[in-house]
Formats: C-alpha cells, structure tokens, sequence
C-alpha cells in the first residue's frame, strides 16, 4: 500500500490536490470528557472560576478547527464554509459530549478539521476544570461520517 504523505523517495509530502474536482464535503466527529460529579456540576451550573466552560468549549473548537492545517503538518489550508458544535450533557458519566461539523466545497475533505475541533474542544473543558478534577479522562474522539470525495461516504 503506498501512502499519499510519501513522495517516491520516502519522504513527507503534503499530496497535491490541483486535479481534484471540487465537491462539497462534510464531516463529523464527536468526542466525550468523563469527569467528577463536581466538576460536572460546577460546569452545568456555571459555577466555575474560569468562566462559561461549554460556550468557551464551543469557541475553542471552531477556532481548532479553522487551525487544523497550522497544526498537523499534512493538511491544506481551507476555505470552510461552516463549523457547527454541539455539546450534550451526559449526566449518567457524569461528562459532556461534544460533536463538531465542517463543511466546504473543495478539492481535499474536512476529516482532520472536524476530528480537531473536537479534541481543542474537549481540552478546553479540561482546562477549565481541572482544578476541580484532574482525574478527567477524554474518550472516543472519532469520525462519526462524512461525505463527499472520491473516496465515497463514510458512516460509524
């Protein structure tokens, strides 16, 4: 199997995507932070030192998401054309999942964005509570679909 990050003499390469047609293409990715029922409360209630946890969440994750290409060495710089996060409570956890969604129209997928988003998200929630519960453990980061591209769709 040859891999698209290796030029013929083995070297990194960031793959060039000038041939490829431009189609819209989205992904989502999703994430949970499991953590204390005090830190889970604190959160919930907005009882925290560092402010709004969740809304600052939100943040970090679109901004982690348009950051993508400055981070990971491969990925292109793009154009998105939309970043939606959700938070949901999981009181059973206790801990919150966070689901990100990117979006464009282009030439190269938005895999990478999304799956960052959703780890910038959830270390921010660390972050921010952590003086509460360090213990916190983050889980499950993954790509739940996308689509568009020739490689076809992609569901969990």
């Amino acid at each position: 199997m040859n891999l698209t990050h290796l030029d013929e003499n083995q070297r990194p390469k960031m793959v060039d995507v000038s041939q490829k047609s431009n189609t819209t293409r989205v992904a989502v990715a999703s994430g949970i932070i499991k953590m204390s029922q005090d830190a889970y409360d604190a959160i919930v209630d907005e009882k925290t030192k560092k402010g709004p946890v969740l809304q600052t969440a939100v943040i970090a994750a679109i901004m982690g998401t348009k950051k993508t290409s400055e981070l990971i060495p491969m990925c292109h710089p793009l154009n998105l054309s939309g970043i939606n996060c959700d938070v949901e409570e999981l009181p059973q956890l206790p801990g919150f999942k966070l689901t990100v969604t990117a979006k464009l129209t282009g030439q190269t997928g938005v895999e990478m964005e999304a799956l960052t988003g959703v780890s910038i998200g959830l270390l921010t929630i660390y972050d921010m509570v952590k003086a509460i519960d360090k213990g916190m453990v983050i889980q499950n980061v993954q790509l739940e679909s996308k689509s568009g591209g020739k490689s076809g769709d992609f569901k969990r």
